[in-house]
């Protein structure tokens, strides 16, 4: 009778319901240990199904992790609203990525384990998500230099700085929410403030043009 059901569901949601399997599975069992009958299995359809509609299991996967990164770059960009300032803009953000990989952790472990370790095609799709949060992030920490007038003083420094902070950050976000779905240690609110702690109170000394010196 499921089977029957199946047939009759528009291609779309057969296919969200197929998606949903599969992320569900490679994200719990690996990429390496999955199968397309247990996906199959768990979709209620039949494995040529599968295949007819979603092709090869690497095709597949790729399909999976297209759209986890999809979804993660639209959860943290719907959250900052322009208007903000700078500090609520980069909290409003750090908190929708939190959320979003507490919420979704099957997808977050195809993104940040399983994509990440088996080679291309996988990682560079990986990478594709990755730089796009960066330049996100980029614009954020640029707008917070530009309120404070760091980038009028020394706009050459000030560019170097934002780059580098942005990607530290993103590595940072990266590496506390993958020890946050581990471990279960902290909430995605405490992970995200952490976080903010950490980069805010270097920013806003780095704003006010205060800079360690090794000498």
């Amino acid at each position: 009778m499921k089977g029957v059901k199946s047939k009759r569901m528009p291609r779309a949601v057969r296919e969200r319901q197929m998606m949903d399997a599969a992320v569900q599975t490679f994200g719990q069992r690996g990429y390496r240990a999955a199968s397309m009958d247990e996906i199959a299995e768990l979709a209620g359809v039949s494995k040529p199904l599968v295949y007819l509609y979603l092709n090869s299991k690497e095709e597949l996967f790729t399909a999976c992790i297209r759209r986890e990164a999809a979804a993660l770059i639209a959860a943290v960009e719907a959250a900052v609203e322009p208007g903000l300032p700078a500090d609520r803009q980069l909290w409003a953000g750090l908190a929708a990525f939190f959320t979003h990989t507490a919420e979704h952790p099957d997808g977050w472990a195809v993104l940040h384990q399983q994509a990440r370790t088996h080679g291309e095609p996988f990682a560079l799709e990986v990478a594709a998500m990755r730089d796009e949060i960066v330049t996100f992030v980029t614009g954020l920490i640029a707008t917070a230099a530009r309120e404070a007038g760091a980038a009028r003083q020394d706009p050459e420094l000030a560019d170097r700085d934002v780059a580098g902070l942005a990607q530290a950050l993103v590595g940072a976000a990266e590496s506390l929410a993958g020890w946050m779905n581990q471990t279960g240690a902290v909430s995605a609110k405490e992970a995200a403030a952490t976080l903010m702690n950490f980069a805010w109170m270097g920013l806003g000394e780095l704003m006010k043009g205060e800079r360690w010196s090794s000498r």
